[in-house]
């Protein structure tokens, strides 16, 4: 069952999740914008332990904290350690923050324009591990690069499929089809998709809720009917490379989206800074995303 007074943080508190999920194959990229180069480490469990050292140093930093931040999603390593000697999601909630485990491994090869998740097949144990630290919510991540409708279809029906069995373990779902900020058929995977995800919450049962992971929108304000149906708790948004500027403002144009931002939160930081200097930099960050996440501004004609 799901911890109430996390879900009413969920779907109606002010502010942002942050995305702190960088797993192997995107760890080393992340390390090195944090000013950490690949020779600082020999072996997969240093390069691990050096990305936990990075978000346990955000996690703990002063201005890291629910007045702002809603939630913040996890790596399984990251929700397996410990931060203030406290398991972290025991600890994120201590500061107010929800927190959410990524629970996919990662994606099969492009097919029909799209790439699916590939299998989890632990996924139960997994999400009972998660139901047994505190963790609220899972996250994962599929692919759209072409506005292809069979692809695009295809996602959103393994997404729901597998949302499915982790609402089965009291866990709330985030649903992550992204699509390509890069793709030359951008718009018409946004549109696609709106309709394909309609069509799967309104087959959603009366009493279940889900959470939404989606990029920004070309046109603002396109996922609107989205945002609003019934079955959806929130509707977060990716950066999806765009740099924190960039994603603020587009994000600004679309009234009841928050962001769940990784790089664009985290592109400032960097391992020789001072904990006055990190913290000082994180907070400018963090008050950047939140106005986008909570301030609207009217969309350019």
């Amino acid at each position: 069952m799901q911890n109430p007074k996390m879900l009413e943080k969920m779907r109606d508190g002010q502010g942002f999740i942050a995305a702190l999920d960088q797993s192997g194959g995107s760890t080393p990229k992340a390390l090195k914008g944090y000013g950490v180069e690949e020779g600082a480490w020999s072996n997969d469990e240093e390069m691990f332990g050096l990305i936990h050292d990075m978000r346990v140093r955000i996690v703990t930093a002063p201005s890291f904290t629910g007045d702002k931040v809603l939630g913040a999603i996890l790596f399984e390593r990251t929700m397996d350690g410990e931060a203030d000697g406290k398991p972290v999601p025991a600890m994120l909630w201590e500061r107010g923050v929800v927190p959410f485990l990524k629970v996919d491994k990662g994606l099969e090869e492009e097919r029909d324009g799209v790439q699916v998740m590939k299998p989890i097949p632990e996924l139960d144990a997994l999400c009972a591990r998660a139901v047994a630290k505190g963790v609220f919510g899972t996250k994962m991540r599929s692919v759209i690069n072409l506005a292809n409708a069979d692809g695009i279809a295809g996602i959103v029906t393994q997404q729901f499929k597998v949302a499915e069995q982790i609402s089965r373990h009291g866990l709330m779902p985030i649903i992550e089809p992204e699509i390509s900020i890069k793709s030359p058929e951008r718009a018409g995977a946004d549109a696609i998709l709106k309709d394909e995800l309609a069509k799967a919450l309104d087959a959603l049962p009366a009493d279940r809720q889900v959470m939404l992971k989606l990029s920004i929108p070309a046109e603002p304000g396109l996922y609107a009917p989205i945002v609003a149906h019934p079955r959806v708790a929130r509707v977060v948004a990716l950066s999806g490379g765009f740099s924190r500027e960039e994603a603020c403002r587009e994000l600004a144009k679309n009234e009841g989206m928050i962001a769940s931002f990784s790089r664009a939160l985290l592109e400032d930081l960097r391992a020789g800074m001072d904990d006055a200097e990190f913290d000082r930099t994180l907070g400018a960050a963090i008050d950047e995303i939140y106005e986008a996440s909570t301030v609207k501004s009217a969309a350019e004609v």
